[in-house]
């Protein structure tokens, strides 16, 4: 699962799903309790959040954390 360009699909992701919602990053940072900047690195794969992390980013975009991290093994790899 974790390979090269993990971070970015992850990303990715996160970048889409919060867009499919129309949220800015600063949204999505108050919904999960986070800083806009952190989002900002997790979206460009600079970041790679933890377990806890994955949680509330799941929680806030409506998710179970393992849903969303079947949707990210879902991604393909570059």
């Amino acid at each position: 699962m974790f390979q090269p360009g993990t971070s970015n699909r992850f990303g990715a992701l996160v970048r889409r799903l919060r867009e499919e919602r129309d949220w800015s990053q600063e949204q999505l940072a108050e919904y999960a309790d986070l800083n806009r900047t952190y989002i900002g690195d997790v979206e460009r794969g600079r970041a790679m959040p933890s377990l806890l992390t994955i949680g509330k980013l799941a929680f806030a975009l409506g998710l179970r954390p393992s849903a969303l991290i079947a949707r990210f093994e879902s991604v393909p790899a570059e």
